[in-house]
């Protein structure tokens, strides 16, 4: 059985939900605080490529710094990708990834469709 990666953030209760979620099924996980631990740029480029999804798609724009920085207006995946990099609360989550496949699970019932 493969084990399962959570992008989480404990202080938000989607990703909270989530986690407590995956928990319930008995899966094996590997929970990532990705505020802490951020993902390597290798690995986010991965992510957005498994959720099949543009670098904007994973960002959360209503984050002040979206804003502050002046993304709105950004066109480049990579200067997107490295302001997630540098700023990991513009990431989305929580993020859940089995194999070569990943969601963004909200709703909940996202996580479904990869287990």
């Amino acid at each position: 059985m493969s084990k399962i990666t959570i992008l989480h953030n404990p202080r938000c209760s989607k990703s909270r939900n989530a986690l407590a979620y995956l928990e319930e099924k008995g899966l094996e996980l590997n929970v990532v605080k990705y505020l802490v631990d951020t993902p390597t740029k290798e690995e986010l480029k991965r992510i957005i490529e498994m959720l099949n999804i543009t670098p904007r798609e994973l960002m959360r724009t209503k984050e002040d710094v979206y804003k502050e920085l002046n993304l709105k207006d950004a066109t480049s995946n990579e200067v997107l990708i490295d302001a997630m990099l540098a700023n990991p609360k513009l990431i989305e989550r929580p993020v859940v990834i089995k194999d070569d496949k990943a969601v963004i699970a909200r709703p909940l019932e996202n996580i479904d469709k990869i287990l």
